[in-house]
């Protein structure tokens, strides 16, 4: 695995766990038919870009470890691919090998 390949599935990782947060906050508040106001999943460190969903949405993101959600064209082909395109935000899906294991190594739901 590269250095890079590492670099942005941690990046992802993390951006991950904050949106995790985020849907928890919901939760407590019982916040249930609003948008959630998330961050982008990208592997750009400096990325701020914000991405909004439902929670059912969210969940079933979630329900798929390699799954992460990105701001239109924020996508890295050579670690993952463009699995659907949503209103605002598509979601990609990790490649066979390192990205694929980083995402499930650092997923908080397992």
């Amino acid at each position: 695995m590269s250095s890079r390949e590492e670099r942005i599935g941690l990046n992802e990782a993390v951006f991950r766990e904050v949106n995790e947060r985020i849907e928890d906050l919901a939760e407590t508040f019982q916040l249930k038919e609003e948008l959630l106001d998330l961050v982008c999943e990208c592997g750009d460190a400096g990325c701020v870009r914000r991405i909004s969903m439902t929670r059912a949405e969210y969940e079933e993101l979630r329900s798929e470890p390699h799954q992460f959600a990105v701001h239109p064209g924020h996508e890295y082909p050579d670690v993952e691919a463009v699995v659907d395109r949503r209103k605002g935000y598509d979601i990609v899906s990790k490649s066979k090998g390192a990205p694929e294991r980083i995402a499930e190594r650092t997923d908080p739901r397992t």
